[in-house]
């Protein structure tokens, strides 16, 4: 959320970011819904400072009684106009998109991102390559088919030493995060209506939730809703902070929008896993754990020997919540192509000001800032069977994994 403070006194700069984010916004009507809730504001105070006067003088002046009375029908009609015109406010700033980094490039589609670096080496094979999905049915560790039987298109097994290689990489994941300061959640897989407003995926990414029906509940598309959902209404300390969150949860989404989108195998699917990194931090710190944030995802892909690139998203492959975003893109030998594994955004405040996530320092308060950071999801496996694949079909195991996965390969089962 955009504060109304900031919008009053830089309108054109709003209206602008505003135009080059798509969210076209009324700024000329909402100005004027903030200057006559300003206007009432200020009548309904002063009627109601006479009020709370006469009313002192009730017993003495039984005539001020009266008054009372009157004043409290035209007090109650006041703050009636004065909540249908906040609600007017309110509607028109839900859909205003957050402020932009000053880096962040033009651009309408994820091919207009800025790369940064490269870093790794792109594996080269003398063999015809498989994707994911054909060395899944080969090693007979990942099934679609039965996905789609039990549950729909865009759901799939996990199986054998599959299950095993993706339960091992989500803990040692979470492991190498509790080692740089994080502290490990378990959250709920639903959330309310408010958890989702809050993180800013209302109204933005309606399409994309599935909502309980008679509930106020929905499945979360990740544990970023729930982890920075955790503080709502709270004040924080800002001598503790950062706070440093992670979790590993399933995720959901109806990925509406998306046909034709990478849909082979389990690129893009309703349902994955992933582990989270979220940040709670002082506005003037949000820069640097944005940075620290993406350290922690190059140095997860490092460590699994995967080459990938960074790269510095535009303006039109943002999110309206997000300020600055770095997106990590590894490389898949099945598509002979970097595609994105990871996703890191400084929200700055907007978060925290949706779900009233404040700090305190001394007699300083203020919102803090948030950072919403990908550390792994079941890409990561993706790019893990495609890249280290062999001749005959059998995919080696990254070196890290091998103590948690009790094996250094998976071969191919005999039919």
């Amino acid at each position: 959320m955009i504060d109304m403070k900031l919008i009053r006194e830089n309108a054109e700069m709003i209206r602008a970011n505003c135009q080059r984010r798509g969210y076209p916004i009324d700024m000329d009507g909402l100005l004027k819904l903030d200057a006559d809730a300003r206007q009432l504001a200020q009548e309904t105070e002063a009627i109601r400072a006479e009020r709370n006067r006469l009313s002192k003088a009730c017993a003495a002046d039984p005539a001020a009684r009266d008054q009372v009375k009157s004043l409290k029908q035209t007090l109650a009609s006041k703050e009636e106009a004065l909540d249908k015109l906040q609600k007017k406010i309110n509607a028109v700033m839900v859909r205003i998109p957050n402020l932009l980094a000053p880096d962040v490039p033009d651009g309408t589609s994820d091919a207009d991102n800025i790369e940064l670096r490269k870093v790794g080496v792109i594996p080269t094979f003398d063999f015809p390559v498989r994707d994911h999905q054909e060395l899944g049915e080969m090693l007979d560790i990942l099934d679609i088919p039965r996905g789609t039987k039990v549950a729909q298109t865009g759901f799939y097994y996990w199986k054998g030493k599959g299950a095993i290689l993706a339960q091992s990489l989500f803990f040692w994941v979470q492991r190498v995060l509790i080692e740089r300061g994080f502290t490990l959640f378990m959250t709920p897989c639903l959330a309310k209506e408010r958890t989702l407003f809050g993180t800013g995926y209302l109204p933005f990414f309606a399409d994309q939730t599935y909502n309980l029906q008679g509930e106020d509940l929905a499945l979360i598309g990740t544990s970023e809703q729930t982890l920075v959902g955790y503080h709502a209404d709270d004040v924080l300390d800002a001598d503790k902070l950062p706070l440093r969150y992670t979790a590993f949860t399933p995720c959901f989404r109806t990925e509406a929008g998306s046909y034709g989108k990478a849909s082979r195998g389990i690129f893009r699917v309703h349902q994955f896993h992933k582990v989270e990194q979220i940040i709670f931090c002082r506005p003037e710190d949000s820069v640097k754990y944005h940075e620290e944030a993406l350290a922690n995802e190059e140095y997860i892909l490092q460590q699994l020997g995967l080459a990938y690139h960074v790269v510095n998203v535009c303006v039109g492959d943002l999110g309206a919540p997000g300020y600055k975003k770095y997106d990590i893109e590894a490389w898949f030998a099945g598509f002979n192509a970097y595609r994105e594994v990871t996703s890191n955004t400084n929200l700055i405040g907007y978060q925290a000001r949706r779900l009233n996530i404040r700090y305190k320092d001394g007699d300083q308060r203020g919102f803090v800032h948030t950072i919403s950071a990908t550390a792994v999801t079941d890409r990561v496996l993706i790019a893990i069977l495609e890249n280290f694949q062999q001749a005959d079909g059998t995919v080696i195991i990254p070196e890290v994994l091998r103590p948690l996965t009790g094996f250094d390969r998976i071969e191919p089962v005999a039919k």
